[in-house]
């Protein structure tokens, strides 16, 4: 039975291991243990999905819980996919917005077909600026 929480605490290197053994370790500075720390400390709404103590997914937030959320990673355990952990997971984070807070995400190549299913529109005014 998985089990999906607000209030775990997981480290940064827990984090990294589910990324990688979920492929969106491919997109996300897994090499850095400190930007890890901080893209976990300074989210404000991480849920995790638990399979007793393994730590199986995550869908880690920024928002402002009325307008808008921003849907930063949305990662499975690839042994675990195809299981409803990621569409619970985006159920949990929406439990805890506002009735009118919209969710906003792009999606990893892989996943481009995963989120229409889901009732989510696609958008094709995304823009990104790297630094």
């Amino acid at each position: 039975m998985i089990v999906y929480l607000d209030n775990a605490k997981i480290t940064a290197v827990q984090a990294i291991d589910l990324y990688n053994r979920s492929t969106l370790g491919e997109r996300r500075p897994v090499d850095n243990i400190n930007t890890f720390t901080d893209m976990l400390t300074h989210a404000n709404l991480i849920i995790t999905a638990w399979d007793e103590n393994v730590l199986v997914g995550i869908a880690r937030s920024l928002t402002d819980f009325s307008y808008v959320a921003y849907l930063a990673d949305l990662a499975v355990d690839e042994k675990y996919q195809r299981q409803g952990i990621g569409k619970q997971l985006i159920e949990e984070t929406k439990i805890r917005l506002g009735p009118e807070c919209m969710i906003v995400l792009l999606a990893a190549p892989k996943a481009n077909q995963y989120y229409e299913h889901l009732g989510f529109e696609n958008h094709p005014r995304a823009w990104t600026l790297k630094q």
